[in-house]
């Protein structure tokens, strides 16, 4: 009788702990003052919530009744329909279908379009979250870089390599976490025809597409001719991630049978509480007042870091939008070095830029 239980394979990550961890830990276990630059948690950062309308919205006798709809209810797809009509993109209730999370909607369109051992691709840097999403669905992660001029672009040769070499499905981020770059409406356009071309499928994730920071508006996927499948959610949007909605949004022609093949997908989990369905109508007509403080304390915080910066040899890289900044830092020596120098001499704590697949030495 075998004395271990076989684990999968799909857990088979390294899990080193690093210096910067391992001091972090230190840290606070000595009770030392640490400033978190890498809070991500909005509803740890000091924001004002309104939480009387928040938690009366959840309070519906409807909620008490259990409706299991696959795409969700129609309620609350009207609502995000609405919510692109406001961005000025029209999306159609019926092309819209409800998740718990957005890693949830990466796993259902993984599950979508590849097989076990098919290979997709996604931008670096980036989230390194995808790594470990694709690797649960059994699918084997490409790349395409991102280059930094005077804003990062994608680098289209690295992208059509990967799909010539069979990607099934394309991973984009804007803005990009953690370059807080935008694509712009060429790049999206380009990306949707090249993934067309080749059967590949477009997946845009827009979880911080409301936070812009440079003047204009924002880049929008409207417009573009081949399938598109957006991504979005609570968790930015409203800074409400403990309520887990977020949604798929196909665009473009031909996607009936997506759709389709999404709902057998989402009727296996039915993984959307019902409360959170109902009250997401309410709900949305929070974020103006919610994203006008994020947006204000965005810009502030970035003034402050060009302002600190400068003179330095430090460069603070452009960012367009989003909740993050880079900071490129003298190679004199390596990102994890200057991070637990930060860490250690300052208590003020960075992530090194390998963390997000930076190419090269030094980002934080």
């Amino acid at each position: 009788m075998a004395d271990k239980l076989r684990f999968s394979q799909r857990l088979e990550w390294d899990r080193p702990s690093n210096r910067v961890a391992r001091a972090l830990e230190a840290r606070r276990a000595a009770g030392k003052p640490l400033l978190d630059l890498t809070e991500s948690n909005p509803t740890r950062a000091g924001f004002r919530y309104e939480s009387d309308a928040v938690l009366e919205a959840l309070a519906r006798e409807e909620s008490m009744l259990y409706e299991p709809q696959p795409a969700g209810l129609r309620r609350a797809r009207e609502a995000v329909s609405a919510y692109y009509a406001q961005r000025g993109l029209a999306v159609e209730p019926d092309r819209i279908l409800l998740t718990a999370s957005t890693s949830e909607a990466y796993g259902y369109l993984f599950k979508l379009f590849a097989d076990p051992g098919d290979p997709a691709v996604a931008p670096k840097p980036s989230y390194p979250l995808f790594e470990f999403l694709a690797a649960l669905e059994g699918v084997r992660l490409l790349e395409y870089r991102l280059r930094y001029e005077d804003r990062w672009r994608v680098d289209f040769a690295s992208l059509e390599r990967a799909l010539d070499a069979g990607a099934r499905i394309a991973l984009a981020v804007t803005p990009n976490n953690p370059t807080g770059s935008y694509l712009s409406a060429d790049e999206m356009r380009r990306m949707a025809e090249l993934c067309a071309a080749r059967g590949a499928a477009l997946v845009i994730d827009e979880v911080f597409h409301d936070y812009r920071i440079e003047a204009g508006p924002a880049p929008t996927a409207g417009g573009i001719e081949g399938p598109v499948f957006l991504l979005n959610g609570l968790s930015k949007i409203l800074g409400l991630p403990q309520m887990k909605l977020a949604w798929i949004a196909a665009l473009g022609p031909g996607q009936e049978e997506a759709l389709r093949r999404l709902e057998l997908i989402a009727d296996t989990y039915l993984s959307v509480a019902t409360p959170v369905q109902h009250a997401l109508q309410e709900w949305l007509r929070l974020r103006p007042g919610f994203q006008a403080q994020v947006t204000a304390r965005l810009r502030s915080n970035l003034a402050r870091l060009q302002a600190a910066v400068g003179g330095s040899p430090c460069d603070a890289l452009r960012v367009e939008g989003g909740w993050y900044a880079v900071l490129r830092l003298p190679q004199v020596r390596a990102e994890e070095d200057w991070a637990l120098l930060f860490l250690e001499q300052d208590g003020v704590l960075v992530q090194p830029g390998y963390f997000f697949d930076f190419e090269e030495e030094a980002f934080a």
